[in-house]
């Protein structure tokens, strides 16, 4: 062995030693790795970044989807959840804290169990869901109880983060688990960045519910309102009863109204557009009410004529007078005997509406419609028309007047007269809107109107944006006599909840909320799976090759080794 006076370059080895020290000592205080997927799937949007910066109290997240025996696909998404939160705990630096409990650990307290999950149910929405789910192809299928969800804590607020509400269900199939749990991940950053929102945000947008042309209210708005309180600063606004609509509003509700508008009303929120209040319209513009259908047998659609045609049709929208039926429907019971037995059959009036690429709908379970109307787009210069809902494609339309009664349960469909796909029930405009009113407005209103030192506005100021929708009842809930007030898009019969909630959540936020976290939700997740037929072919070859591979590849270098050490040496 040389000696350190005999080797020649003594200084370039100190140098190299240097450089290592160096490079790990700087390694050690700035992290940093470069997301080499195409999706992006490990990194941060610009608006949670914003969001993360802006933190100025700490940030506690406890995670419950952990445990001993998850299954494969389980592991892999909380995995995937772990990640992106260690990726945000370096974005926000020491603010930002997450842990993960397991709440089963105490199982043999069986009490104190059940007390801990109750809490979680009663306060923040969390529950065991029973999966069954394979670990790999050819495994036994295990039942399995994980709660699929976490709580944001920050101060005295918090808020509680349920990862599949609102997914939709392919089924329990391996290859549709890892479809279900690919959309839950693509949406794991609006889902977590949205509730620390919930618990940081220092001043809520105002919104206002509508009141004076006989909109929904009480028991069928119950879950509604109760969603404006919790998210915002909510108040009602008699629109016939004030000389115009205050600035401080951000967004109007205006849900199901039954009364004809005035011109006065008309001219109110026109005005509110045009100083950039934000819109959201939920119009029954045929009758057609689900209690005249239990209470009479059926009844006749006709025009409600609520007068709005000429303002949506400005604003670049038509609600059309024609019933949207749709073979993906939900269920009503039926009697199917003497006895009084009944059954649930598909109701067409009732379909379950698809969302779009937006993000406002993307990758949401079906949203439940009652007696919706197709709608369409005309014409209007500077905005832009986004579909939000759609029927299936296998849909038709009827015209009013219309007779709708039991019967058409009795009478199986004909399913090639449904042969539309796509009709629209929901739309996002977007632009700077002009006024109905131009070179209409009296002398007497806009002198009316100075005198409250408020002038007339015949175009908007900036670009504004509203959702129409051609269902009064997309965000109303039914009435149970025995629970009272059910959640937002649950069915009575069956009690399954679709995602109304979460889409009429979305579309406010997207209205009023100034920082497009909204926008993440619309992260696309490609899905690559395995082929589970070579999968199960070739299990036994790759598993071969994965052990016997490695311990070759050192055999060989050993020997390679050797043979160019001896040969050097020899």
């Amino acid at each position: 062995m040389k000696k350190w006076g005999q080797i020649k370059y003594p200084w370039l080895i100190m140098l190299l030693v240097a450089v290592v020290i160096l490079v790990n000592l700087l390694a050690g205080m700035a992290y940093s790795r470069i997301d080499l997927t195409e999706e992006k799937r490990y990194s941060l949007s610009k608006p949670t970044r914003n969001l993360l910066q802006d933190i100025r109290e700490p940030i506690q997240i406890d995670v419950y989807l952990t445990g001993d025996e998850l299954p494969a696909v389980v592991r892999k998404f909380r995995n995937g959840l772990e990640d992106f939160l260690y990726e945000m705990k370096l974005a926000a630096g020491t603010k930002v804290q997450y842990r993960f409990i397991n709440p089963f650990a105490n199982s043999d307290d069986t009490a104190a169990t059940a007390l801990f999950l109750d809490s979680l149910n009663n306060y923040y929405g969390l529950y065991p869901v029973f999966l069954n789910a394979p670990d790999e192809v050819g495994d036994k299928m295990e039942v399995n109880r994980i709660i699929h969800g976490l709580v944001v804590r920050s101060g005295d607020l918090s808020a509680g983060v349920d990862l599949l509400k609102g997914a939709r269900s392919f089924g329990t199939e391996p290859e549709q688990l890892a479809a279900l749990y690919n959309n839950v991940e693509a949406t794991i950053e609006y889902k977590l960045a949205s509730a620390i929102q919930k618990v940081t945000i220092r001043e809520k947008p105002v919104v206002a519910y509508a009141l004076g042309n006989g909109q929904a209210w009480g028991f069928q708005a119950d879950d509604m309102v109760r969603t404006l309180i919790e998210n915002y600063r909510f108040d009602t606004l008699n629109i016939s009863q004030v000389p115009y609509i205050p600035d401080v509003i951000n967004a109007l509700v205006i849900a199901k109204p039954t009364i004809p508008f005035t011109d006065a009303d008309k001219f109110k929120i026109d005005q509110f557009v045009m100083g950039g209040g934000r819109v959201i319209w939920m119009l029954d513009n045929m009758y057609a009410e689900f209690d005249s259908l239990y209470k009479s047998g059926g009844f006749v659609a006709f025009d409600r004529g609520l007068n709005l045609e000429d303002l949506l049709f400005n604003y670049g929208v038509r609600i059309n007078q024609s019933l949207l039926q749709d073979m993906q429907s939900d269920q009503l019971p039926q009697v199917s005997d003497q006895s009084g037995q009944q059954r649930l059959v598909d109701w067409p009036f009732f379909p379950i509406l698809n969302g779009t690429d937006h993000a406002v709908s993307k990758n949401l379970d079906g949203v439940r419609a009652l007696f919706p109307t197709s709608m369409d787009t005309v014409e209007a210069a500077g905005i832009r028309k986004t579909p939000l809902l759609t029927s299936s494609a296998n849909a038709r339309l009827l015209a009013a007047p219309a007779k709708i009664d039991f019967e058409f349960l009795q009478i199986a469909p004909d399913e090639a007269s449904f042969r539309l796909n796509n009709v629209p029930v929901a739309f996002l405009l977007e632009g700077r809107f002009r006024s109905l009113y131009t070179g209409r407005v009296p002398r007497a209103t806009v002198d009316s109107l100075k005198s409250m030192n408020r002038q007339v506005r015949y175009e908007a100021a900036a670009e504004n944006k509203m959702i129409v929708i051609s269902d009064g009842d997309i965000a109303l809930n039914q009435y149970s006599p025995s629970t009272g007030p059910l959640p937002m898009g649950m069915n009575l019969f069956t009690r399954y909840t679709y995602a109304n909630k979460d889409f009429f959540s979305n579309s406010l936020e997207y209205l009023v909320n100034p920082s497009d976290i909204l926008q993440t939700r619309a992260k696309e997740y490609t899905l690559r799976l395995l082929d589970p037929k070579k999968v199960s072919e070739q299990r036994s070859t790759w598993q071969v090759l994965n052990l016997l591979l490695p311990v070759l590849l050192v055999i060989l270098a050993g020997w390679v080794y050797q043979y160019l050490r001896k040969r050097r040496w020899s």
